[in-house]
């Protein structure tokens, strides 16, 4: 295992960052501390490395601290068989990737029974050693090798031999590299439909891949992830295709044969070559290569699904907003519940002003009545079937400000509803109702109701089902992590599931500290947490910065400054000589301020204290609410409304690689193609457009029988 400082000069050289901020980070981590406490709080000691670089560094970590066990792992493998040398030593030392450690492997890995397995029990490894050397007659020297019930003759014992200089090839790392190379640099990935399956992939959505070709180093992470999708699904072929005339066996040959060898044995060892190349090595080299492809398509597609999350999660809420939410239908009518500004419930029903009841008189007086009882600020309709409608029968009856009208995502409301935590939250209340409230709630907090949901149920993503699972719930949960400690937790209203996500808390922790809120009445200040049970000095340590009291004893606890600097700002203070209680929100008085002077005189490190300064001037502001809200009034109800050319009004609903798809207030999801985002080329949909953007967008194409709507930004 590498030493620290050989540690931390490997992980700064993957992530390009300087040591000793890289060597600072690990030893944090090392110590229970989480990326979201080291980047806020531990400034100083990183050189303000930023959150990006610090999960950077976490997940550098963990590959290369992956790639050392496996080292210590080989090492002590060839060690055990005998063959350790020091050649072999300083290679696996010097080894940067899995694949170079496996490749050093190999020839020492325990095999199954194989051609060349049996050609060595028959002895006729000496032979190959001899062929190899490149000298004398190959067919005289394997006379010597024929054995009546074992080696019939010189052909059997000549081909045992190729079969052992085959796996020599096989196991070459020059020969694999050459291979894999060559597939990298030359090759293309060719789909064809699988005999019989014609008809089943036209009506199916990888139907534009019937007759798809690219080379291998041009295909994207939403190209490769639906070609596998679909050749998992038995419609596509996909092969790997070098162009014609291509020889890379002819260089593998080359690479194989001894300069000296005779034109004899050049002929049984290229023979090998030829046979390792067909049989071993391309094979091999097109696992590899479709395991690179995975994890790098697996990579773009976890990026795009934990950015679109983020953007999900940190929507602007509307806090301190009374909702009257609708969760829409036809023949089971519209639900409906009006909850106070804290998201709780204060009234539910069940009218039916659409089709087939069309009570749509009754339903308005039911809905007024509600209006004026419970006194709702705004109005969230759940975007799911007759939402549209929903929308224009509160328009068309004069029930609300259509200014004031919101347009929800329902994906994830059921889950949620039929959850143990819905149930716990709204005991007595049935699934429908559950839903409904949810589909409120997001309005009033996107990120204290959506983190209740598994992140793959809220709707987001692009083969989410596809990539690596482990590794797709490692970012996610990271990400919803990121963005609870970006936002804050305000300790005295948080839920359980909430606080869980705060960093050094967990859900015990969590449980525990509602048990205590529940006995105690509310958290008078921070360092009354603790009295929690089970919540120790570290846990502390980690969680305090990020929740906040209002109206407590000390004004800086409902700040982002931590309580381990409180010291530090009252000595900024006395340095003004003024009272801390003085300085939240004193714009002029933050300006008197000299960072450089409060340094030079120890009274803090400089990224602390401007962090200060920068928490002083906004005290218990939501980073949230800096984004603007605007409601969504769909101008469409139904897909046989749209036509090419015409335009229409959406809000981004999700983002992927190839584009963004967006809802018109129909049914049918609108796709702008990462061609049609600009007039000028983007490299990313995320350089353009963002979740909840509303976007007024022209209509390319509209196909009723597959519902596909082409949209277009372009001009």
């Amino acid at each position: 295992m590498a030493t620290d400082n050989v540690l931390a000069h490997k992980v700064a050289g993957r992530v390009n960052l300087p040591e000793f901020g890289v060597r600072a980070v690990i030893e944090l981590l090392d110590d229970g501390a989480t990326v979201p406490f080291i980047s806020r709080y531990r400034k100083d000691r990183t050189g303000a490395l930023t959150e990006v670089d610090v999960r950077a560094i976490e997940s550098a970590l963990a590959a290369v601290r992956a790639l050392e066990d496996r080292k210590d792992f080989v090492r002590k493998a060839i060690s055990d068989a005998g063959a350790m040398t020091d050649e072999l030593l300083l290679r696996i030392d010097e080894a940067d990737t899995m694949t170079a450690v496996e490749d050093i492997y190999a020839p020492y890995k325990p095999k199954r029974r194989t051609r060349a397995t049996a050609a060595r029990e028959k002895g006729l490894e000496p032979l190959a050693r001899i062929i190899m050397a490149g000298k004398g007659d190959p067919r005289h020297s394997a006379r010597r090798f024929v054995k009546p019930g074992d080696v019939a003759d010189e052909d059997e014992a000549l081909q045992g031999a190729r079969d052992i200089m085959a796996e020599w090839a096989s196991e070459s790392t020059r020969l694999r590299n050459a291979v894999r190379r060559a597939l990298r640099r030359k090759a293309s990935l060719k789909c064809s439909p699988v005999k019989g399956e014609e008809d089943a992939l036209a009506d199916s959505p990888f139907a534009g891949y019937a007759s798809f070709t690219t080379p291998l180093h041009r295909c994207s992470s939403h190209q490769y992830l639906a070609v596998r999708r679909a050749e998992s699904q038995g419609l596509l072929r996909v092969k790997y295709v070098f162009p014609a005339g291509d020889d890379t066996v002819g260089e593998v040959v080359k690479l194989f044969v001894p300069a000296k060898a005779n034109e004899e044995c050049a002929a049984i060892i290229s023979e090998a070559a030829e046979d390792a190349y067909k049989r071993l090595l391309l094979p091999g080299a097109e696992t590899d290569i479709s395991a690179e492809l995975k994890e790098k398509s697996d990579t773009v597609a976890i990026d795009i699904f934990a950015d679109t999350l983020r953007q999900l999660l940190l929507a602007p809420p509307l806090l301190g907003k009374r909702v009257l939410a609708f969760d829409p239908g036809f023949r089971s009518g519209c639900k409906v519940a009006a909850l106070d500004a804290q998201g709780n419930l204060l009234y539910d029903c069940v009218i039916y002003p659409h089709p087939p009841q069309r009570a749509e008189e009754e339903s308005a007086a039911t809905v007024a009545v509600i209006i004026r009882r419970c006194k709702p600020d705004v109005v969230a309709i759940g975007n799911g079937t007759a939402s549209r409608e929903t929308e224009a029968f509160i328009r068309r009856n004069k029930l609300f400000d259509p200014a004031k009208v919101f347009i929800v995502s329902e994906s994830g409301a059921s889950v949620y509803s039929a959850s143990e935590l819905a149930a716990k939250e709204l005991p007595g209340k049935d699934i429908t109702v559950r839903g409904t409230v949810s589909i409120g709630r997001r309005l009033i907090d996107p990120l204290a109701e959506l983190i209740k949901i598994d992140p793959k149920s809220i709707g987001v993503g692009q083969y989410q089902h596809d990539v690596d699972q482990s590794r797709l719930k490692d970012a996610l949960d990271y990400t919803v992590l990121s963005c609870v400690n970006a936002v804050g937790v305000n300790l005295n209203t948080a839920s359980e599931r909430l606080l869980s996500y705060v960093s050094g808390i967990g859900p015990q922790l969590a449980a525990n500290i509602v048990a205590y809120r529940t006995a105690n009445g509310d958290f008078a200040s921070r360092n009354e947490l603790k009295k929690v049970k089970r919540l120790g000095e570290k846990a502390f340590e980690q969680s305090a910065g990020f929740l906040r009291i209002t109206g407590g004893r000390n004004p800086l606890d409902n700040t982002g400054i931590h309580p381990e600097s409180y010291g530090v700002v009252e000595a900024m203070a006395r340095h003004l000589g003024v009272k801390v209680t003085d300085l939240p929100g004193n714009g002029p008085l933050l300006d008197r301020f000299d960072i450089a002077g409060l340094v030079s005189q120890g009274i803090g490190g400089k990224e602390t204290i401007a962090d200060i300064i920068a928490e002083l001037r906004k005290p218990g502001r939501d980073p949230r609410t800096e984004t603007d809200t605007a409601a969504f009034v769909p101008s469409v109800s139904d897909i046989s409304e749209l036509a090419a050319g015409m335009e229409v009004d959406g809000i981004v609903e999700n983002i992927t690689a190839f584009g963004a798809f967006v809802h018109l207030g129909i049914k049918d999801k609108g796709l702008i193609h990462i061609s049609q985002l600009s007039d000028r080329r983007v490299a990313s949909v995320g350089e353009v457009l963002k979740i909840g953007q509303l976007v007024r967008a022209r209509v390319l194409d509209v196909d009723l029988k597959r519902h596909r709507i082409s949209l277009s930004l372009r001009k």
